[in-house]
């Protein structure tokens, strides 16, 4: 044990369940200032952008706001939805926090900062000089000086095999966000040469007992995701790569284990006060056939060091028990029973939408409104724009967060028009959702379950409103491979509109992309112009399964 953690390891037990910030949170980056920790993730076409978290103990985390929440910050205009911002890095330096990120499509590289994590955040300011490259991140050297490294292309833009990447280092002009001198290479292709390494991504410098360590990810953010370490005695290198790398990866475990989690990488350090090094990274829960719709979630495991080289220590697998790992608590804490964010519950009684909300792409217009008197709804316009557009659409979406869960929302929605429609959106990309509706059909109001389609929707399956004059209470069920559709007019006894239906295709492994699904509160005409409204009383998200 060397002197800088002569305070390793708390003595107070704990289970940590993984993972901390369920559903659709990849990419995560994580500071300590003080006795504060403050973590931000990717968000790639959501709005807002680049969502913060907060915590004193490393266990309860509460969402503090966006770094990116005016759209004069993010145009997100025509992006599909795995483009936009990937892989932030936060850093905090003499009294103010930076976040460089990437915005691909639309810019590239950027440095913004603030004096408050929960913002403001400045506009962006683009770095050229790291045009080719992503995922570029912070270190502050105790010297004062300040270094910017990234993902970049293989030396002279010529790869010796697809997947062949390097690491590039700038020193950084922090004050006029601009970067210094010559570029460095410290890493290429990755760890263990002889084995042609590809995607090395996702960097993070830190210091610790002389050495500047690197760690990255590697190997795809897909099966055979890792994170590996090198280490140096120099900022700018040379960079020695771990024998033992990766030091995280679950490609080597049985695929047909009980409840695997998979992709893990990309990962960040943080030391906290008692010693203890903690390691934030992704992952996914997959149901069988390595499908999974929640995407990539955020993690948290120990880290341990030995000879001066760092280990995340899983016991061989992340899995102790279902998706939880029995670790030491960081700091004598209780968790919150809202630490296991098992139920969300929104009446829409406060004027502002909560964290947790995200539309899809930049709104450039204001087409909802929250109206707080009484018992609160939530009023979106009928607009022409549809989630299969490439556009902002009346769409306010939740992440799925559980594998066996519910979403369950109260809506008030009268047409006689078949291309108006409101209800639940199940959304993976704009050519992969289930959308359940109360529209208009054959003279009657009903309530459909719709389908994307490459040549628009396909209906699977029609059932006529009962009581019209109702409201309508629509319900999704997941239910791992399968979701099941259900309506009622009186929030009580509710009537099947579907079952089974088959979640893989929604699944990233189906769907392709870097996002996991949303629900969606939702309303369009299809292409034509409208000026109804839906109104959505409340809207609810509950797991369904009680050891997940």
């Amino acid at each position: 044990m060397n002197k800088e953690d002569s305070k390793q390891h708390a003595t107070v037990e704990a289970t940590i369940n993984n993972p901390i910030l369920k559903g659709f949170y990849p990419d995560p980056s994580i500071i300590k200032v003080k006795s504060d920790y403050y973590l931000v993730n990717s968000s790639f076409a959501y709005f807002p952008g680049l969502p913060l978290f907060h915590s004193t103990d490393l266990v309860n985390w509460k969402q503090i706001g966006h770094a990116m929440d005016r759209p004069e910050q993010l145009n997100l205009d025509g992006l599909g939805v795995s483009r936009g911002l990937f892989a932030p890095g936060i850093s905090y330096h003499n009294d103010r926090f930076y976040i460089v990120c990437t915005l691909i499509d639309n810019g590239n590289n950027f440095i913004i900062h603030a004096k408050n994590p929960a913002g403001p955040w400045s506009d962006p300011v683009f770095i050229p000089q790291l045009d080719g490259g992503i995922d570029p991140s912070l270190f502050f050297d105790d010297d004062g000086k300040c270094y910017l490294i990234y993902n970049s292309v293989p030396p002279d833009n010529k790869g010796d095999y697809d997947g062949h990447r390097t690491l590039r280092l700038y020193q950084f002009d922090i004050n006029n966000n601009k970067v210094i001198g010559e570029e460095h290479i410290v890493v290429n292709k990755g760890a263990k040469l002889e084995d042609n390494p590809i995607w090395i991504e996702g960097p993070h410098i830190l210091k610790r007992n002389g050495y500047y360590y690197l760690i990255a990810a590697e190997g795809g953010t897909n099966y055979d995701h890792s994170e590996v370490v090198f280490r140096s005695k120099s900022v700018l290198g040379p960079y020695e790569s771990y024998t033992n790398n990766p030091i995280l990866t679950q490609r080597h475990l049985d695929p047909k284990r009980p409840n695997p989690i998979t992709t893990t990488g990309h990962a960040d350090f943080v030391k906290d006060d008692l010693g203890n090094w903690w390691s934030v990274f992704l992952g996914c829960r997959p149901y069988p056939e390595n499908q999974y719709n929640t995407g990539r979630e955020t993690f948290m495991a120990p880290v341990s060091w030995e000879n001066d080289w760092p280990k995340i220590d899983l016991g061989g697998d992340i899995v102790k028990s279902k998706y939880t790992i029995e670790i030491k608590n960081p700091l004598d804490t209780t968790i919150d029973s809202n630490y296991l964010r098992n139920y969300f519950y929104d009446d829409f009684k406060s004027e502002k939408l909560n964290y947790k909300y995200a539309f899809l792409r930049t709104p450039r217009n204001s087409w909802y409104n929250i109206d707080t008197t009484n018992a609160g709804h939530l009023i979106i316009d009928t607009r022409p724009e549809s989630a299969s557009e490439l556009v902002n659409p009346s769409f306010i979406g939740h992440r799925q967060e559980h594998l066996k869960g519910e979403v369950v929302t109260k809506l008030e929605f009268s047409t006689d028009k078949p291309n108006e429609k409101a209800g639940l959106l199940i959304f993976q990309n704009e050519n992969h959702f289930y959308f359940l509706a109360k529209s208009f059909q054959n003279g009657n109001p009903v309530v459909q379950l719709l389908k994307s389609d490459a040549s628009g929707l396909i209906e699977l399956a029609s059932v006529p409103i009962k009581n019209p004059e109702n409201a309508t209470y629509l319900k999704v069920e997941a239910d791992f491979g399968n979701y099941n559709f259900y309506y009622s007019d009186d929030g009580k006894t509710y009537s099947s509109v579907a079952k089974n239906i088959e979640a893989k295709f929604l699944s990233t492994e189906v769907a392709g992309g870097f996002v996991g699904a949303f629900y969606a509160m939702y309303t369009t005409s299809l292409g034509q112009r409208s000026t109804n409204k839906a109104s959505f009383d409340w809207f609810q998200n509950t797991n369904l399964d009680e050891e997940n």
